[in-house]
């Protein structure tokens, strides 16, 4: 779907803020190349981006034997936590190395930018942590929301219920509706360090987690991660980019295994990058409906002979559920 249309005086500040960033990237390509050519640099590894500081990135070797801050190629641009890169250790360790390649993304997580453009956010995720709890109260439109974000990013949505024991009987009815569905759900309470399942969970995954403000995303990551703020806090104090620290994704490493890439813009991101076809494909019960309208050009309204109407009536699709797919595709096409 194409982003937000600019005006002239908007086309000239991206305009501006690109030829900046290239500048910029150039100026770093320089003291990268210089580097290659002084040969202060080891054989090249694969490596996985760990921060994002600005000019620089912190690399991490994928058998995590060794972590280093990297200046990166001009050409590379574009990279994010999470990306899997080439790259070359300094043999120096107060000099930093040279990210030389960006190696094929398994997934990306994109948002819009202020411009309705798209910008990535991580790389490489495999799960998406949504977590839920009785305040602010849940809503079948939000769940809907990051579930469609997920599958149209390839990722395993789980759901995180925090603080069951608050839950009303109603939002719990809600809850089993999505687990009747196949999503998996299990249920944490963050402050007293239960966790149920959660750790298992994550074992093998590079989670993201996301959720309102005020459900525990922050106490789950610290129970799961202790001392981990406090960890990126003075990591930022160190290199003197302090005024990176909230908002700079970051990957941990779970003790029990996983990954965890912490990011303020997955907090953020929404469907305005999103197709028709992607939302439609996010509801995974109305998948095989697709395409079986009467009319190819069916919008699932008042039309006659539409498959997603008749399930309603019959009871095969939540009358819900339809609501909240014609709502985002309503904003799709406002959006457009």
């Amino acid at each position: 779907m194409a982003g937000r249309k600019l005006n002239r005086q908007q086309r000239w500040r991206v305009e501006r803020i690109q030829q900046e960033r290239i500048a910029r990237a150039e100026k770093r390509g320089l003291i990268a190349d210089d580097l290659l050519i002084q040969g202060a640099l080891g054989q090249e590894l694969p490596g996985r981006i760990l921060a994002h500081y600005g000019t620089q990135l912190d690399v991490e070797a994928l058998d995590q034997s060794q972590t280093q801050r990297c200046y990166l190629r001009s050409h590379l641009q574009g990279l994010v936590t999470g990306d899997e890169v080439i790259w070359q250790p300094s043999l120096d360790a107060s000099t930093p190395g040279v990210v030389t390649a960006l190696l094929p993304r398994r997934t990306l997580l994109e948002r819009p930018d202020a411009y309705g453009q798209r910008k990535p956010v991580a790389a490489n995720i495999s799960q998406l942590v949504i977590v839920l709890a009785a305040q602010p109260e849940p809503s079948a439109r939000l769940i809907d929301h990051y579930l469609v974000a997920a599958h149209a990013a390839h990722l395993l949505p789980l759901l995180v219920l925090n603080k069951e024991d608050l839950l009303k009987e109603p939002q719990l009815k809600l809850l089993q509706t999505y687990e009747g569905l196949g999503y998996r759900r299990i249920t944490t309470r963050a402050l007293t360090g239960e966790l149920g399942e959660l750790a298992h969970d994550l074992q093998g995954q590079v989670s993201a987690f996301v959720g309102q403000s005020g459900v525990g995303k922050s106490s789950l990551i610290n129970a799961l991660l202790p001392g981990a703020v406090q960890a990126v806090q003075e990591l930022s104090d160190r290199s003197g980019l302090g005024q990176h620290t909230t908002t700079t994704a970051r990957l941990f490493h779970f003790p029990g295994g996983g990954d965890l890439i912490d990011s303020p813009g997955i907090r953020e991101f929404g469907l305005g990058l999103l197709t028709p076809n992607e939302i439609l494909q996010g509801f995974i019960e109305i998948r095989p409906l697709i395409g079986t309208c009467r009319f190819r050009n069916c919008r699932h309204l008042q039309e006659p002979g539409c498959a997603l109407k008749l399930a309603v009536s019959e009871g095969r699709l939540l009358a819900s559920r339809l609501q909240s797919l014609l709502t985002m595709l309503a904003a799709s096409e406002a959006s457009s």
